[in-house]
């Protein structure tokens, strides 16, 4: 029973992970509502944190989207479920690289003027605008969006979860303003999947 206990506690904060991810965006976007102007202060720093949390845990949830694959799946399956993995990771790692810039240049400046100087210092650098801000983010959700397709196609997953997924993309890239929506519908999509430890990955037989 002690050999099983560190792949129980592992397989419990993933699925904790499921849950907590999405909360974490819902929170940074609730606390971007509430700083009208955007840093640096602390409502700027506690939002970047919840940001932070949030990636790194989607880090966790796409890995094991990945593993409802199966070892069983064709050649073809596994190659496209390990692609989308793979391009939400790198998305996520941008986020994540975004989220931390953003938490340092929020500490070290004393108003919003010095903020957008330290920004056009991090973002004058090559590569670093399409890297961390326009296209690596992207990757984050081309991938996650791309997994749950292939899941939902495999009938591994719900088709509606993808759907929502679309729509919490659709709705945050319209304006920031928009981000809780965005995390509410991602919420549905991935909360669902927070399942008791007795019970697999997977949708409960029969849902819809």
């Amino acid at each position: 029973m002690t050999t099983h206990q560190p792949g129980l506690r592992r397989a419990a904060l993933t699925r904790a992970a499921f849950v907590t991810a999405p909360l974490c965006m819902l929170a940074y976007g609730l606390i971007r509502l509430s700083d009208p102007g955007h840093g640096p202060g602390p409502a700027w720093t506690t939002g970047h944190i919840a940001l932070l949390a949030g990636v790194l845990q989607f880090a966790v949830i796409l890995p094991a989207l990945h593993r409802l694959t199966g070892p069983g799946a064709p050649a073809p399956a596994r190659l496209s479920a390990g692609a989308a993995t793979l391009l939400g990771l790198a998305g996520s790692l941008a986020v994540a690289a975004q989220a931390v810039i953003d938490l340092v240049v929020g500490l070290r400046a004393a108003d919003r003027p010095e903020m957008a100087r330290l920004f056009d210092e991090v973002q004058s650098h090559p590569g670093v605008m399409p890297a961390v801000y326009t296209v690596g983010p992207m990757l984050f959700y081309v991938g996650l969006l791309w997994l749950l397709v292939h899941l939902a196609v495999q009938r591994r997953v719900s088709p509606w979860r993808p759907v929502m997924v679309l729509l919490g993309t659709a709705v945050s890239a319209v304006s920031l303003d928009l981000l809780p929506l965005g995390a509410l519908f991602f919420t549905a999509a991935l909360l669902p999947l927070s399942l008791p430890l007795s019970l697999p990955l997977t949708d409960r037989p029969g849902s819809a």
